[in-house]
This record gives structure tokens, sequence and C-alpha cells, in this order.
């Protein structure tokens, strides 16, 4: 590994422990549920994939499991090939949306810090397509940012969201800077709504497992 990419693995690797409660804990909770219902040589979708974080967690849990890992940035699947390189055999890695994912069938499926990049015209139809590419009765594991949208709770649930994750030091004009960036470029759906919009989508027995601060994670079953 060149040490461009070492540093852009180092950098990439701090930033989610330091912004999700519970970082590692989210991933052996994800790898329990999806365990729970996938055999122990089973195809896993996982949407959001770049990075490498999560292919990671799983492929250690899980030795029999094997990957379709998905993500629309050639950078973030670039630095997720280096972070899964001893894996590298389970590993199968697509450029795109979740249309360029195969069509599986799969035996689980899980998106972890993603959706909440999605656009809200873009949720309910890219659930559809993971629930398409499901066994019937698979398991899908979701979690990302969601709190409720009236105000003002959705004011002040942005503010506490900067305030965990924000670097020591600082400054009022980063906080501000990262609070405009959280209330305009991210789309943040109310729990209630990402229920309902999990079961629309043909998802069944919608469970809460994960309530970290600012994040939430459901785990749900294609019907």
């Amino acid at each position: 590994m060149s040490r461009t990419a070492f540093e852009g693995h180092a950098a990439y690797a701090e930033g989610p422990p330091r912004q999700v409660p519970g970082f590692a804990g989210l991933h052996r909770m994800a790898t329990l549920l999806l365990a729970e219902r996938m055999p122990g040589d089973g195809r896993l979708l996982v949407l959001g994939a770049g990075g490498g974080l999560e292919l990671r967690a799983f492929a250690e849990a899980e030795p029999g499991w094997s990957f379709d890992g998905v993500d629309p940035s050639a950078d973030m699947l670039a630095l997720a090939a280096g972070m899964v390189a001893d894996h590298a055999p389970r590993m199968r890695l697509h450029e795109g949306f979740i249309d360029a994912a195969p069509e599986g069938p799969f035996d689980g499926a899980c998106s972890l810090l993603t959706f909440h990049f999605i656009a809200r015209e873009e949720r309910l139809p890219t659930l559809r397509q993971i629930r398409r590419r499901l066994r019937p009765g698979a398991p899908f594991v979701l979690a990302h940012i969601s709190f409720p949208q009236a105000e003002p709770e959705r004011s002040n649930w942005i503010a506490r969201h900067v305030a965990f994750g924000a670097p020591q030091g600082a400054g009022p004009a980063q906080l501000e800077s990262a609070r405009q960036a959280i209330a305009t470029r991210l789309t943040i759906l109310d729990p209630q709504e990402e229920e309902a919009m999990l079961r629309q989508a043909g998802f069944a027995d919608v469970g809460l497992f994960y309530a970290g601060f600012s994040f939430r994670g459901w785990v749900a079953y294609a019907t």
C-alpha cells in the first residue's frame, strides 16, 4: 500500500468512531442480527460499502460469508479494497448505486451510515431494489441519522449531532458550517417515516435495535 493510500485509510478510519456513538458496537450488533438468519456460507449485500470498515468487521466475524459491496465513489471503493485486502477472495466491489448491485438472491443486506445521503425521492425505490435482491425472510440491517423533523426539535438535534462529532478545538465558525451542511445537504427523516417506508418497500417485522444520539438503526425482513 502506498503512503498516500495508507494516510487515506488512517484519516477515514478516525472519523466514524468519533462521530457515531458506539460505532464498534453497531458493527457487532449488525453482525449478530444478520447471522441470526444468514447461513454460514451466506452472501451479503452491503450498500454504501466505501471505506470498508463494515466489510472488514463482517469478514473478520464471519469467515464463511461472501460480500458484494456497492458505492458510488471510486476513491472510497479503493479505500475499501485496501481495508479488506486480507479477505479479497470473498469480496466483490461495484461502483455505482443500488442498480449496480448484482441481482442476487442475497441471504442478507446491510446499509450503515449511508441512507441520509440518498435523496428523499430515491429512498423508497432504493429500498425496493434491495428487497428485490433478497431471499424471502432475509434480514436487512439499516442505520443512519434519523430524528424528529418538526421544529424546534430538528434544529436542536442538528446542533447536538454537530457538537458530538466535532473534532477537539473546533471553533464557532467551523461548527456553524457543519450545522448548515447537515441542515441542507443530508436527507434526514423522522424515525416513524423511516419505519413506514421500510414496510412500504416490502419489509416486515421492523424493529429498532440501535439508538445513539442522532442515529437510529433498524432490522427488518424481506417478505
